[in-house]
């Protein structure tokens, strides 16, 4: 079986519950955050047979019951830990094991470890690091699309630092996961033209930092193997400025783009069910990785996709007695398949199936049809790769963007979108030019401010007449491939994302280390093939060379993109993944759609009040109820079996959340006493020295500490970099974090 990230999350949750319980009931305390990170990738039934009686909120209303052990699964936030301290005073539970998804702040460990009340309940104190969402086997999310705004709105450098540690956290946490101490490589780019260009530095820095203190502080990590090490590639959004305006014709990246599917906790796209009959209803069907179907098509070509889902069902045909020659013969279409589908009642799983993905890829063609999506695309992919369909530089490329935008057809976002690409192609236009182009396509002059805020990922958006400047170097220049002339089909699907051409020039070990540089010497190249069979670099052993083998584990490639990413980059990193012999894992905030991505740019214009950011809303209070006197009766709010039914806020959890198990099954041991540090997680309390934030952007990558940073923690707490409480901004000597005084 190969590598799941997924698996690996729910693995190292199951264990730690496991060990935990260690045979013996306890009830389950959750948050809503750590809530959403248990309900992404393990089933209830599954937490519950843990030897797990209940699962609670900590937020909820709860009956006391000292005769029982509480396992705390909780988020490190300010009011999570207050919500703790009236659980202590009041004994809530006879004893507590308090496990942390993320490493808790210093001033809150700190609180904790100075009460005497709660050092008599605590039996164990842990962090796990699983503070992120696999997505997909290979693909992993932070569900932060206020990363983008944070990290290239020029009014927000206020909280990049704060950012920039909450993210290093996380990817730390996804390498414990994966059991991988990588090498570490960031993206620098050539010529750089906007002042986010230093962000990846910062962020391999930080990044390295966390993971060399956890390696410290944990010496079973890395576990020993014989895989090549891995190696963590830095990059953020300005790498690529093309791939998020491109339509793309893969079936995933082309539902997403086109089709209204829901992308919240869990991915769902409303489809009708048993259509034309009585029984007919509109269900919202999730799309998941538990969906064989989805998982086998979602980086196909869409036309392959439809002949692959005709082809299956047409096999199912013809090996059920069910159906006639007369059905077989009229299985040619995707609305005949979906009229005897609708027929099929004794197959209800696999017709559910069928009929959602059948349905997708019929919506998905009426717009690639209705909207002229392939003449659009034509003109996208001259401006992508600066090429025609036969490779050779394009003719008159002004006249067919003129004529696009004249078609009825071409909706507005698409106009905007093949502006947006003309304007990346030309290197920024006149104003003048933009303003009569704008007005061609019917578009409304904010859509020009929309278009300037291109500035902040390295796009020069403006020119002056007869202004000469050398066009940008690209990381990866185009390359015509030497398979490809001749396949129509294919000829909308040219442009090759930029992820796809750093992963094949690790794999060909051809990277610009100027480009690409390493955050430490590396003691061996990890992406020579020549080293690819040795032992791990992690085991610190030398050895000899010896013949390659497909059996040996792969190398681990990993991929940040700060700032959001691509569909069609996720595609690239499973292809890279199969044609190189690497595992390629995705790492970033959020998944990024173009229309998405365009409401995301425009809002770099914005104010910073507009943008919502969770930093600047007021902090969450712990409930006023978790204070009061507990001699009035009260029914908890648990998750089911009669009880009441979490607030409306929490309503996606009601149909999973807790259930009451192993009633009696509690055993009698008495609580006893720990000593002041007894069980508790070493990672917890030594962090990395800081160093001060006024001269982030002078930085070396091995930067000393700051002693005002030094005297603020105690002697008995962790020196937290990732969760920093940061000052007032409006207290702090404006600064640019990327190295800019602020007027």
């Amino acid at each position: 079986m190969g590598l799941s990230i997924i698996d690996a999350q729910r693995d190292i949750i199951i264990q730690t519950i496991r060990s935990t319980t260690r045979g013996e009931w306890k009830v389950l305390i959750v948050d809503e955050d750590s809530r959403r990170i248990l309900d992404n990738v393990i089933k209830q039934d599954d937490i519950l047979n843990e030897n797990i009686t209940n699962i609670e909120n900590i937020e909820d209303r709860r009956q006391r019951n000292p005769e029982i052990d509480a396992v705390y699964l909780l988020s490190a936030k300010p009011h999570i830990v207050d919500c703790v301290m009236a659980d202590f005073e009041k004994r809530k539970y006879r004893r507590t094991n308090l496990i942390w998804t993320s490493v808790p702040h210093p001033s809150l460990r700190d609180r904790i470890d100075k009460s005497p009340i709660a050092r008599e309940q605590i039996s164990t104190f842990k962090v796990l690091n699983v503070d992120f969402y696999p997505r997909e086997s290979h693909l992993v999310t932070f569900r932060d699309p206020w990363e983008f705004p944070v990290f290239f709105h020029p009014d927000c450098n206020g909280h990049v630092r704060k950012q920039i540690e909450d993210v290093a956290q996380k990817i730390v946490g996804v390498c414990v996961a994966l059991g991988e101490y990588p090498t570490i490589r960031y993206y620098k780019p050539n010529a750089a033209r906007h002042e986010a260009s230093v962000l990846a530095s910062h962020l391999a820095r930080f990044i390295q930092q966390e993971l060399d203190m956890y390696a410290k502080f944990h010496q079973d990590f890395p576990p020993p193997s014989t895989r090549p090490r891995g190696v963590l590639y830095i990059v953020d959004r300005s790498i690529d400025v093309m791939a998020p305006f491109l339509h793309e014709f893969t079936y995933q990246a082309m539902a997403f783009d086109l089709l209204p599917i829901r992308d919240g906790d869990k991915v769902t796209y409303k489809t009708v069910v048993n259509e034309g009959r009585r029984d007919q209803e509109s269900k919202d069907a999730e799309i998941s990785e538990n969906d064989k179907i989805w998982v086998q098509n979602r980086h196909q070509h869409m036309k392959d996709t439809i002949e692959k889902l005709m082809g299956d069902f047409q096999k199912f045909i013809d090996s059920n007695p069910h159906f006639t020659k007369q059905d077989s013969d009229n299985a040619n279409s995707l609305n005949a398949i979906k009229d005897m589908l609708a027929g099929l009642p004794e197959f209800q799983e696999m017709k559910e199936a069928y009929s959602l993905h059948l349905s997708m890829a019929q919506d998905c063609m009426n717009i690639f049809q209705k909207n002229k999506l392939p003449d659009l695309a034509s003109v996208e992919q001259i401006l992508a790769t600066g090429l025609d369909e036969d490779y050779r530089k394009p003719k008159n490329l002004a006249d067919q963007i003129v004529r696009t935008l004249d078609d009825d057809a071409v909706t507005p976002q698409d106009r905007l979108r093949l502006l947006i690409l003309y304007l990346i192609y030309r290197d920024g236009l006149l104003p003048a030019d933009l303003t009569k182009l704008l007005l061609h396509a019917q578009l409304p002059p904010s859509e020009q401010q929309t278009m300037s805020q291109l500035v902040h990922l390295g796009v020069c958006t403006t020119r002056a007449l007869k202004e000469a400047r050398p066009p940008p170097l690209p990381p990866f220049p185009f390359q015509p491939p030497l398979n490809n002339l001749g396949q129509e089909e294919y000829a909308l699907s040219r442009y090759i994302p930029a992820i796809a051409s750093l992963l094949s020039a690790h794999a060909s070990s051809t990277l610009d280390p100027a480009i690409f540089p390493y955050t430490k010497p590396p003691l061996e190249d990890p992406s020579d093939p020549t080293t690819q069979s040795a032992t791990s670099l992690r085991t610190a052993k030398p050895t000899w060379a010896k013949k390659s083998s497909s059996s040996e584990p792969r190398q681990r490639v990993i991929v940040y993109i700060a700032g959001g990413a691509t569909y069609s980059e996720a595609r690239s990193c499973y292809e890279a993944s199969a044609k190189h012999n690497k595992e390629v894992i995705l790492v970033t905030s959020h998944m990024i759609t173009p229309s998405g991505f365009i409401q995301q740019l425009a809002s770099l214009g914005w104010d910073r009040r507009r943008l919502g950011l969770p930093s600047e809303r007021p902090p969450k209070q712990a409930p006023k109820h978790l204070f009061e006197d507990e001699r009035r009766p009260a029914e908890p709010q648990g998750y089911g079996n009669g009880h009441p039914q979490p607030p409306a806020a929490h309503s996606h959890h009601s149909s999973t959340s807790g259930q009451r198990r192993g009633q009696g099954g509690f055993g009698a041991a008495q609580p006893t006493s720990i000593a002041p540090n007894a069980d508790f997680d070493s990672s917890a309390r030594m962090r990395p020295p800081e160093p001060p934030a006024a001269g982030i952007a002078s930085m070396r990558l091995n930067g000393g500490a700051s002693p005002a940073l030094s005297q603020a923690s105690s002697a008995g707490s962790p020196k937290l970099g990732s969760n920093k409480l940061s000052k007032d901004p409006e207290k702090r000597k404006k600064h640019h974090f990327f190295g800019k005084s602020k007027s």
